[in-house]
């Protein structure tokens, strides 16, 4: 059995954290003028992805090192002098010494997220004679990339050009596999892995409007699933905000709420 308890903490927001740095990495080799970095400090992942990029925060603040004014100096100074909001995304497990401390420096809490687990196996229900599930290759980053960006922004469509290159760094990112399902042989989903020491975080997962309600995204699930197993994964993981659909759908796939966390943004200084 696992528990949900700091040493399953550590070992699940290393894996975000891992993923966001080759995120960056993968940025930069994309697109050289976007100037993505990240360090570490105090025990935390500090990335910077663009000032206005979900990517640009940390990761594991206060969770593998005691937290200090110092460290908190640093680690603002490393946003603030690439034109970037300081924002962290805190686990529970941090204790409440970093959430006093944050609050003592002007931050306030912005966006609630639940961050969800289950064990890795192989079992898993046969896919119908019409549904494909595969990796793809680097060739097809732009495939991938489209069907992707459809699946998010059908009603967004002014976001589509950013997740379009957001689709193409995530192909391009090391350790991070992506997927493709086929109905019929027709592409209509897309999902991502990020495998870290054992724990695969499930995201990117996206449907194209016409093709939905057909089984695409439980393809999609079950051969992640199959693929973390085979590649000497035990956990797998999913952030969902708080309450939302994505929640509802990943506990009937079986992952449970590990802990809540909380995005914090710095606001006075």
């Amino acid at each position: 059995m696992v528990f949900a308890d700091r040493h399953l903490a550590s070992r699940l927001e290393a894996a975000e954290a891992h993923g966001c740095e080759q995120f960056a990495d993968a940025h930069k080799r994309v697109v050289p003028q976007i100037q993505s970095a990240w360090i570490k400090c105090a025990g935390a992942t500090v990335v910077f992805d663009g000032a206005d990029s979900p990517v640009t925060q940390t990761f594991g603040l206060g969770l593998y090192e005691e937290l200090s004014s110092d460290a908190l100096d640093e680690i603002e100074g490393f946003f603030q002098d690439r034109g970037a909001d300081v924002m962290h995304e805190v686990c529970p497990f941090a204790g409440t010494q970093t959430i006093g401390l944050l609050c003592s420096r002007g931050y306030r809490p912005i966006e609630i997220s639940n961050v969800m687990y289950r064990t890795v196996h192989e079992r898993c229900e046969p896919l119908p004679a019409n549904i494909q599930v595969r990796r793809v290759s680097n060739v097809e980053a732009e495939l991938w990339s489209s069907i992707s960006a459809r699946g998010w922004t059908h009603e967004h469509p002014e976001l589509e050009g950013f997740l379009r290159e957001t689709g193409l760094v995530f192909v391009a990112r090391e350790d991070s596999p992506c997927f493709l399902a086929e109905i019929d042989g027709v592409p209509g989903a897309a999902g991502a892995l990020i495998l870290h020491q054992g724990v695969a975080l499930f995201g990117g997962a996206a449907t194209v409007p016409e093709l939905r309600r057909r089984g695409l995204q439980a393809a999609l699930l079950h051969a992640r699933m199959m693929y973390a197993a085979d590649h000497g994964c035990d956990l797998a993981m999913m952030v969902a905000e708080a309450g939302s659909n994505s929640q509802r759908n990943a506990e009937r796939q079986g992952f449970n709420v590990a802990y809540t966390r909380l995005k914090w943004r710095l606001t006075v200084r």
